[in-house]
């Protein structure tokens, strides 16, 4: 007997739960151009039932054409998080398999069922492309399993479209994209024509989930890498020095432009011009000198030393007077040093004054959680994480951006596989709340160690070889083919993403008090950044409460 159920996307199934555990949803509201997912969870659980059977789940209904299905796949996790501490809100804290990866339909469309395991298919409805298509009102998705010709089981939901359509996303988004961990990943060279098809996969991937600022490493980035080390060489900009003099070649960032273009992209996140967790050095940076390709900058150079502040102010003035010739200057957003401390002002300070005039009209802004750093003037787009925010908000530091990492474990919303979907998706309401106009995520595709030691594969260690809470690293997994596969948790982000935009919609209906009260009243408190939801239930409660004043305005 195969027992199913439709269940909420908020929802994460190990392998070891029941279907009971879980609460069937029999209905789902969403705007004309939203991307909806749900799962279809099942389990063979009686005495006479086989080992294994192969069933396959056929989809029925008007929109069910633009249905896709794909399974959650667990995978291994050794630290689910912070080990030592205390924890709250957490799925789980032991090792062990966690449900994550959702893997595309194989089996010609059949799926494996395994006695007493439950078995969870990803069911997405997206929307987005084709709303022209679409029309409001309700109808009703039928979702089946068969074993052979014979139905075995089978659920329905009721899908209402509200005829209305999110706005299109204000919030800046970047999650870091690592060019160099693709080829690394798959063993091509670096700028080949099969690197450029990998990253423009990836690219793509990113963008469908709501990525708007692409990170672009004009030099190799001078992220994560040890005192010394060096990341493999994937750089844009073509330097050459000849009887010391330099010229730069923008033919590869050229066509970098033009594949952002292509999918969509609109800013361009200039990777840092000092080196992370200080800005005290270089970053490396290659070059043709007098017909030889060396090294010229790196680790052994001083950040306000002569050599490199010459070099870089030559650069800046050439790079920005190349992409005003385009006319994308203005999409360009510009980094110091990531993560810099109070210990480290006077050496940002410096390494900022060195270049501060040449981009005085574009944005400087770097991730860090001390607010003197913008008490003191010295950094106008401060970026704070979740969890060191409040000085930030009490300061109304306008254009507010906010991030979070590894070390936001605690009550804040965050993406860890080990964290319920519904505390990762709080952070839409609480970005909405506090009108944060961009969002920062330091691991799109980052398949390193610590300090990028060493190449991993994530689908066999997802904690950076214990270095991090699983899942800190990446939120797509690199597919056999060259395809960027998405886990849940990029999925439930991008649902966090269209939570915004309705509440935005909802606002210009009945302006934001009205918003901010009705998602409260749903939510059961106040909205701030270290109060999340905590069950399923009480997130789709938010979301509903908003499309309810949507279809009682328009």
């Amino acid at each position: 007997m195969i027992k199913s159920k439709i269940v909420s996307s908020l929802e994460n199934c190990f392998l070891d739960n029941r279907i009971n555990d879980f609460k069937e949803i029999n209905r789902i509201t969403a705007l004309k151009n939203e991307r909806i997912s749900f799962q279809f969870i099942c389990e063979m659980c009686d005495p006479d039932d086989p080992m294994r059977r192969v069933i396959k789940p056929v989809i029925e209904g008007e929109l069910a054409e633009y249905a896709t299905i794909r399974e959650v796949k667990s995978v291994p996790v050794t630290m689910p998080t912070i080990p030592g501490v205390e924890h709250d809100n957490y799925l789980r804290t032991e090792p062990g398999l966690y449900p994550d990866l959702l893997l595309p339909s194989t089996y010609e469309g059949n799926v494996y069922l395994v006695k007493n395991q439950l078995k969870s298919l990803w069911i997405e409805i997206d929307l987005r492309d084709i709303c022209d298509k679409i029309s409001a009102g309700e109808s009703e998705l039928t979702l089946s399993y068969y074993y052979g010709e014979k139905l075995v089981s089978s659920s329905t939901v009721t899908v209402e479209i509200i005829d209305a359509l999110l706005p299109e996303q204000e919030l800046i988004l970047t999650q870091w994209f690592y060019c160099d961990c693709i080829a690394n990943y798959y063993h091509c060279e670096v700028w080949s024509e099969r690197h450029w098809e990998l990253i423009e996969n990836f690219a793509r991937v990113a963008k469908s989930n709501g990525i708007n600022l692409l990170l672009t490493p004009v030099f190799t980035p001078a992220l994560d890498t040890k005192v010394g080390g060096e990341r493999l060489t994937n750089q844009l900009v073509g330097v050459n020095l000849e009887d010391g003099e330099y010229s730069f070649d923008f033919s590869l960032l050229d066509r970098w432009i033009e594949m952002c273009d292509r999918i969509g992209i609109k800013y361009f996140e200039i990777a840092h011009f000092f080196t992370q967790w200080g800005a005290q050095h270089a970053p490396k940076v290659m070059a043709t000198v007098d017909g030889e390709y060396k090294k010229i900058f790196g680790w052994e150079t001083d950040a306000t030393s002569e050599e490199y502040v010459t070099f870089l102010r030559t650069f800046i003035t050439e790079f920005l007077a190349h992409m005003k010739a385009r006319s994308d200057d203005k999409r360009c957003f510009f980094h110091i040093s990531d993560e810099p401390t109070n210990d480290h002002i006077e050496f940002y300070q410096a390494a900022k004054n060195s270049i501060a005039d040449l981009l005085a009209d574009y944005t400087i802004m770097d991730a860090l959680s001390s607010y003197e750093f913008y008490k003191q003037g010295i950094v106008k787009t401060p970026i704070p994480c979740n969890n060191h925010i409040a000085p930030f908000i009490d300061g109304k530091v306008p254009g507010l951006w906010t991030y979070y990492c590894s070390s936001q474990w605690k009550d804040v919303s965050n993406r860890f596989i080990a964290m319920p979907s519904a505390r990762n998706r709080s952070i839409g309401m609480q970005m909405y709340k506090y009108d944060i106009v961009g969002f920062l995520h330091w691991g799109y595709n980052f398949y390193n160690t610590h300090q990028s030691y060493a190449t991993l594969d994530p689908y066999g260690d997802s904690c950076g070889n214990d270095w991090v809470p699983a899942g800190d690293t990446y939120s797509v997994y690199p597919g056999m083919g060259g395809q960027a596969l998405e886990s849940l948790r990029i999925i439930v982000f991008y649902d966090a993403l269209q939570d915004i935009g309705a509440m935005r919609l909802a606002e210009t209906l009945c302006g934001k008090e009205r918003v901010l009260e009705a998602i409260e009243t749903a939510f059961g408190g106040e909205i701030t950044f270290d109060k999340c939801a905590r069950s399923s239930e009480q997130m789709l409660a938010v979301r509903e409460a908003v499309n309810n004043l949507i279809k009682n305005s328009i």
